[in-house]
């Protein structure tokens, strides 16, 4: 069962269309996971995986990113995961399709939540898995959906302060290559200047020593 999905922005996070279900089963106040996806969003960025799946209590977020846009999907766990990125898919392209060039212009929170109207639509036809569109989808899925990363909500939320160290350590890591490298480019032509002017030496010294004799 789908019960929220979101379409955010990626530079940074504005959500630009949302829609949602109670869930009635298990009476979980969904406004939760809608403020968790929030947080989320906050939290991508050029380094995120383009598709990632996400464990949440009893529940995954599954993510798609296209285009520096977000389409995320919050499912049941016993939801396929195969047919959920099939339905990211579907409501990915249609949304770049209406609205792909005034994405980046926008400044209002849920500037297109006229498109709720399609993904309504969609949430329908892919909730109903016995249908030939959903068949036809997960046959020709072209992406193994098995090497998607998994994570847990928590460890994404929190990661933020961890990837801009990672991110510094790395830029330093870099710089520090680059400085051996040009050192040791240095080093090598020092190094052969030097054995090029001792091979000189040698030479000289010799030529004198038979020139004497």
């Amino acid at each position: 069962m789908v019960l929220i999905t979101m379409i955010a922005r990626v530079a940074d996070g504005l959500p630009l269309c949302a829609t949602m279900q109670e869930d009635e089963q298990s009476g979980k106040n969904i406004l939760d996971y809608q403020n968790q996806a929030k947080m989320l969003f906050r939290k991508l960025g050029p380094q995120s995986p383009p598709r990632c799946t996400i464990e949440t209590g009893p529940y995954f977020f599954h993510y798609l990113i296209e285009y520096d846009v977000c389409y995320l999907v919050l499912c049941e766990s016993n939801y396929s995961k195969r047919l959920a990125y099939s339905y990211l898919e579907d409501i990915a392209q249609e949304f770049h399709s209406q609205y792909g060039s005034r994405v980046n212009a926008v400044t209002r929170p849920y500037t297109f939540i006229e498109f709720e109207t399609y993904i309504q639509k969609a949430r329908k036809q892919f909730t109903d898995s016995r249908s030939r569109r959903n068949l036809n989808a997960i046959n020709n899925q072209l992406h193994d959906v098995q090497r998607i990363m998994v994570q847990n909500i928590d460890d994404v939320l929190q990661r933020g302060t961890v990837l801009s160290e990672l991110d510094t350590k790395t830029q330093n890591l870099s710089m520090l290559t680059q400085k051996y490298k040009k050192d040791a480019t240095f080093l090598n032509t020092k190094s052969m200047y030097v054995k090029a002017a001792v091979g000189g030496i040698v030479l000289f010294v010799m030529f004198l020593y038979f020139w004497v004799l």
